[in-house]
């Protein structure tokens, strides 16, 4: 059964229900025990529920095809009616444009050899990306004249939306293979509503149809599209300083690669970065990675998948598995993989022999033995060899580079007397195991992680990507201190230039929060995650709202001084509700103390964040945080506050913090205690056994579940391949002509056109566009669709490519046979009128039954939490307050004085036990 709206609700019903009763007899346990007082997340009965919600959703994920799950979760929800969501497209001269950089910044070696060549990642089925502005309606312009009464109310909404300066730009998560626009939209309103701004989301292109780096491309074309509006646009230029990006789990790996291109390529940076568990690892070399399984909502074996024609690549194992005991000695050491891009010493090997092959009756070495350096071949022996214009003066006729196929990647054993293991199977779906290493796809392995600007990242102590986290706030706080590792650097294009150009530490706000798992601002209606949303609504309005010389003095909003005045918002998801109301009571407040006395009752985030501020005082205090090096301070001196204003906190580099369960922040424990800070460069970004054992075994019970289906989908890609050269086949008949042909005779022209066949809708391109048919001298990742003609998805490009949105590498368009015309009208994935729905994972689907789609659902569930915990949350202040009144009355002290001391200055934090801590 896919993944549906009913499925979601079969599969995950029980685990409420066994959820609720296993809450409730570890509470019983932990009241019998006297332990009243919450420790973890999980003892808040809302968030056990939600938590389990969630990982029983991605585990029925699991169990589906990709494509089902990247259907349900790209299915187009509309949005309140209180907000204002304008969809846009980002057209392809933007595409274009960002696809113009990368070429620039891999270079043509680095092209052809890693990436697969330049033109396959640029083939799209849509016409651009799908992006959405989105903003409160009580935040639009209403004064803003429109000319045209026949402007749409969405067109009019994105004019309106001028006023709003603040822009963050967010590139929503799902392990770069699912999610979408849909999923995250609750979240977005918020942000919006809290930086009182717009948010510009992008729906980009998804793995395993659109490898790396298709998503990258998108990215920076939506940027582009902010600053560079094209022909057509409706909103003015936006200048990069108020431009925030942000992103979680994938989106925020991809934020980080994006910011390392602009960067290198020179060009307008962003304000800063909000990095919400960014996903920067995908050889999963940290420790945390088999740790916190149990505490996150990340499948224990992965993003594993019930086979389909999409993926696996091979649904069926090769004859030995797919991890199996390696049968020839290096290259590729332990923990790598082999290189793409061959150096002239790995030619010479190739073509004296078998390269790594043992002789006849000598066995295959150990770990402990191949990685002895004096045996080892170096990859680093020649590396002036190795040099692109010197690899093709040393190459001779008798071996073709462009047929260089590398070995198997080898697994880095816990036992070095062990015999390493090599993978056959791609383990990931965003990009080929060789380049899981690559700088862009696992950003923690770029060359420097500075000269970036401001970042604030988030993390959960109980996430498996908790480590990697940590590393990589501080690699970008201490470029110096912890370098990549030398074979980045050795075989990176720009990384060693990089380490030695980009030296100035980014300033960066880390924040582990206690017991939370991946991604924590899902679940909006906890204290903690309320506070995340302060905290970030803070920092994006601090570094879009203040000049480049202020935030070069300090970037973050906790050490302004003075303080910043925080506006009231709610802090409740159901703003369409309640926004009005807020409105009322802010008008009947009686003067400025009742108003700010409502603030702080509707928005527990403000206290938090308040509450925070003094404790990062208090740090600065016990230099507890960290300053920048006088040396490394960009200009001689920091600028001065005008005459008469407090000035703000300068030059600390970095904030590392710990977040308790309710929202209240603490100092990091030292560097030298953090299990994420001791690993050596090189330990990180290699492949490992635990991790790849533990995603071995689950795959393993897959292959053994879905044999039968994979032989069936096999045989279902036979049948597609003979489908597609079909198409091709009757494309030239009805008289396709592709510049890989050359012009022919017009008599052939003629002689197609007495064929009886239908008028076709299409037209060429007068923008650059590649197709199916234009990858020739190219190799793209074996489950890009832009090459394949063995799934129904590729099929739908392919026809889409030849008869209605043809690339100028077609010199016709042809027109659809009456026979072709007949299948597409019966078959419901085509249409002989209209080019058949695209790819699931890059257009959004549209369902009959909006209002009890899944998406919609979970909004309501948050909703529903959200108004529990609230009500939860002010009967407990309210306990409390009567519980120190009647203890004053016990004690003689008036009652009236200290209630109304609490009222009004709401700053008194109550601490679990029963404490007392004033905020003053």
């Amino acid at each position: 059964m896919p993944v549906t709206t009913t499925s979601a609700a079969v599969h995950i019903t029980p685990v409420v229900i066994k959820t609720f009763l296993d809450h409730g007899k570890r509470k019983a346990k932990r009241f019998k025990e006297g332990k009243r007082e919450d420790e973890t997340p999980q003892d808040d009965i809302f968030f056990d529920e939600a938590f389990h919600i969630v990982k029983a959703f991605i585990e029925l994920g699991t169990k589906n095809t990709i494509e089902s799950l990247q259907a349900f979760t790209n299915t187009h929800v509309p949005a309140p009616y209180w907000t204002a969501v304008s969809p846009v497209c980002i057209p392809l001269t933007c595409c274009n444009r960002a696809a113009d950089v990368l070429i620039d910044w891999f270079g043509p070696e680095e092209l052809k050899h890693v990436v697969g060549g330049e033109r396959w990642w640029q083939v799209r089925g849509l016409d651009g990306v799908d992006g959405e502005w989105i903003t409160q309606k009580n935040l639009l312009d209403n004064t803003t004249p429109i000319t045209s009464q026949n402007i749409p109310e969405s067109d009019q909404n994105i004019l309106r939306m001028e006023k709003l300066n603040t822009v963050m730009l967010y590139v929503h998560g799902g392990g770069y293979f699912w999610g979408s626009i849909n999923t995250h939209r609750y979240q977005l309103i918020r942000y919006a509503r809290k930086i009182k701004g717009r948010v510009f989301a992008v729906n980009y292109r998804k793995a395993p149809q659109y490898p790396w780096p298709c998503p990258l491309q998108d990215i920076i074309a939506a940027y582009l599209y902010l600053i560079q509006p094209p022909p057509g646009a409706l909103h003015k230029p936006i200048s990069p300083s108020k431009i925030v990006f942000a992103g979680d789990s994938a989106g925020g790996g991809l934020c980080v690669a994006t910011l390392t291109v602009l960067r290198d390529m020179g060009m307008p940076m962003p304000a800063g970065a909000v990095l919400i568990s960014p996903w920067v690892d995908l050889t999963h070399s940290f420790p945390s990675v088999m740790q916190n399984t149990v505490t996150d909502i990340i499948p224990e074996h992965g993003f594993l998948a019930k086979p389909s024609t999409l993926w696996p690549v091979d649904p069926i194992p090769l004859d030995g598995g797919r991890v199996i005991p390696t049968k020839s000695n290096p290259p590729p050491e332990p923990g790598h993989s082999d290189m793409l891009k061959p150096s002239h010493s790995r030619i010479e090997l190739e073509k004296e022999g078998e390269a790594g092959t043992p002789p006849p009756g000598e066995k295959v070495k150990t770990q402990e033995e191949m990685l002895d350096k004096d045996w080892i071949p170096s990859r680093s022996e020649d590396n002036e060899k190795a040099s692109p214009s010197n690899l093709k003066d040393n190459q001779d006729d008798e071996y073709d580079v462009d047929t260089w196929e590398p070995r198997p990647p080898k697994v880095l054993m816990e036992n070095p007397n062990a015999v390493p293991l090599e993978l056959r199977s791609q383990i990931q779906q965003y990009a080929m195991t060789e380049q899981l290493t690559h700088p862009l796809v696992s950003p923690i392995l770029q060359g420097s992680l500075g000269n970036l600007p401001p970042l604030y990242i988030i993390a959960g102590d109980g996430e498996v990507l908790r480590d990697e986290i940590i590393y990589l706030a501080h690699r970008a706080a201490h470029p110096a201190e912890y370098p990549a590792r030398v074979g980045v650097l050795r075989d990176g294009r720009r990384q060693k230039e990089n380490a030695e150009k980009f030296t100035v530490p980014t300033k960066v706000h880390l924040q582990v929060f206690d017991g939370m798992c991946h991604v924590l601002t899902v679940f909006s209606f906890t204290e903690n995650s309320k506070y995340a949303y302060r905290s970030i609504a803070e920092f994006v309005k601090h570094v879009s709202q203040n000049n480049e010389e202020h935030l070069a003095r300090n970037p973050f909003p906790e050490l302004h001084r003075p303080p910043s005045v925080l506006s009231a918002d709610s802090d409740s998801d159901e703003e369409g509700c309640n926004h009005k109301l807020s409105k009322e009571k802010e008008k009947n407040a009686s003067n400025s103390e009742q108003a700010h006395t409502l603030s702080k009752e509707d928005t527990p985030g403000i206290a938090l964040f308040k509450h925070n501020e003094k404790v990062i005082a208090e740090e600065l205090k016990h230099n507890e945080t960290e300053e920048m090096p006088r040396s490394l301070r960009e200009g001689s001196q920091s600028p001065k506050a005008e005459e008469g204003q407090e000035k703000d906190i300068p030059d600390i580099r970095m904030i590392c913090e710990r977040v308790d369960i309710y929202g209240k922040a603490r100092p990091m424990e030292p560097r030298e205690e953090l299990q994420a800070l001791q690993l050596k460069p090189g330990q990180i970004g290699m492949i490992k056994e635990a991790p790849t054992l533990r995603w071995l075994k689950g795959q393993e019970i897959w292959d053994k579940r879905y044999r039968r289906r994979g032989e069936r989908i096999l045989r279902q890609r036979e049948k597609l391949e003979a489908k597609a050269k079909r198409i091709i086949s009757n494309a030239l008949d009805q008289g396709l002509i592709h510049e890989s042909q050359g012009r022919v005779t017009k008599t052939r022209s003629s002689a197609a056109s007495t064929h009886s066949r239908k008028s076709s809708m299409g037209s060429i391109q007068q923008d650059r566009r590649w197709g199916p048919l234009d990858l020739e001298d190219e190799k793209p990742p074996p489950s890009a669709i832009a090459n394949r003609r063995d799934t129904p998805e590729a099929l739908a490009l392919l026809t889409k490519s030849i008869y209605h949105t043809a690339p100028i590498t077609h010199y016709t368009v042809p027109k659809l046979k009456v026979i072709d015309a007949i299948r597409a009208a019966f078959d419901p994935k085509d249409d002989p009128n209209k080019p058949p729905q695209q790819s699931v994972s890059e257009q959004q689907v549209h369902a009959h039954i909006i209002p009890i789609h899944g998406l919609r659902m979970w909004d309501g569930i948050l909703k529903y939490f959200g108004r529990k915990t609230t009500a939860k949350a002010a009967s407990g202040r309210k306990q409390a307050a009567d519980a120190i009144r009647t203890a004053g009355e016990v004690i003689g002290v008036a009652s009236n004085n200290s209630s109304k001391r609490t009222d009004s200055q709401g700053t008194d934090t109550y601490l679990p036990g029963g404490s007392i801590r004033t905020g003053d």
